[in-house]
């Protein structure tokens, strides 16, 4: 007698199954996410603030505002991978967790897959170079005639500032220089004797930065942006101020024994205040035959 075994039931359609299922309810979800975190990012983004800087400092130049949005743009994209990567993660656990014994179906030399993850971390790379050529480029231009220059001399453990476009006849330097002392160590201590760089705000300052004895780097922490100070090989750089800022400039090269002391006093002011201080550092230094 033969046995007759007719096929499983199909009620209700294969889309009933627990797998369609889980796939329904995974095309579901996960593009909700994905807009929902999308919406949080471009809110988030309205304003400027730390957590939307990623940690950077506000920016108070035109070169720092590039960095910083340089900065935004490698986290957006770090972000962008990290929410497909975990969302599949999560998304395999959860929906295509083990339920049986059954070999689930295998994809190895899956072509389209292989060339999927070779080709887009090449796209990835590609884009990221692009930005960040074009925007170093922007970062380290150098235009013919900047506003103003300041020669910047670093010595173990202080700084020189002078002005070259503004002159102080039968001085020592015969141009406007600011020195001052190192910082002693205490708080404030002698913080109003340490060496003064003004600048501008809305001019180009170019920076011509050399050492006399060691490797320094010139650092002013809004600026977003240092560079290194070097004997016998001249740095230079240029930024366009853009708010107005008072606060402490540093050395970011171990120098020696106080490096730690080797500060500065920054000023960002408006144009006119700016050229009034160097009017008056004119008169002063004149009157005293050299730098205060």
């Amino acid at each position: 007698m033969s046995l007759n075994r007719s096929a499983p039931s199909s009620a209700g359609g294969s889309g009933n199954t627990p797998l369609a299922r889980r796939v329904r309810l995974a095309r579901r979800w996960l593009p909700r996410a994905a807009i929902a975190t999308a919406v949080l990012l471009a809110t988030a983004g309205c304003q400027s603030n730390a957590f939307t800087r990623m940690g950077m400092p506000a920016p108070i130049t035109k070169q720092a505002k590039v960095v910083v949005t340089m900065w935004q743009g490698s986290w957006i994209a770090a972000w962008a991978v990290g929410i497909v990567v975990w969302g599949a993660i999560i998304a395999a656990v959860i929906f295509f967790r083990k339920r049986s014994d059954r070999v689930p179906h295998q994809v190895r030399y899956n072509l389209p897959i292989e060339i999927l993850y070779t080709v887009v971390p090449f796209i990835m790379i590609g884009v990221l170079f692009f930005f960040t050529a074009r925007d170093e480029n922007y970062i380290d231009a150098l235009p013919a005639h900047p506003d103003v220059v300041v020669n910047v001399t670093g010595f173990q453990w202080s700084w020189e500032f002078q002005y070259p476009q503004y002159k102080v006849p039968k001085s020592e330097y015969g141009e406007v220089t600011e020195l001052g002392q190192m910082w002693n160590g205490d708080i404030p201590g002698n913080e109003n004797q340490l060496p003064v760089l003004e600048v501008p705000i809305g001019e180009t300052v170019r920076f011509n930065l050399t050492s006399t004895d060691v490797i320094h780097a010139f650092w002013i922490v809004p600026f977003d942006f240092k560079r290194d100070v070097i004997p016998d090989h001249p740095n230079h750089f240029e930024v366009t101020p853009t708010a107005a800022y008072t606060g402490i400039g540093h050395c970011t090269e171990l120098c020696g024994l106080y490096h730690s002391r080797m500060l500065f006093r920054v000023k960002v002011v408006p144009a006119a205040q700016f050229k009034e201080w160097i009017a008056a550092q004119q008169a002063q230094q004149t009157a005293a035959g050299g730098v205060q």
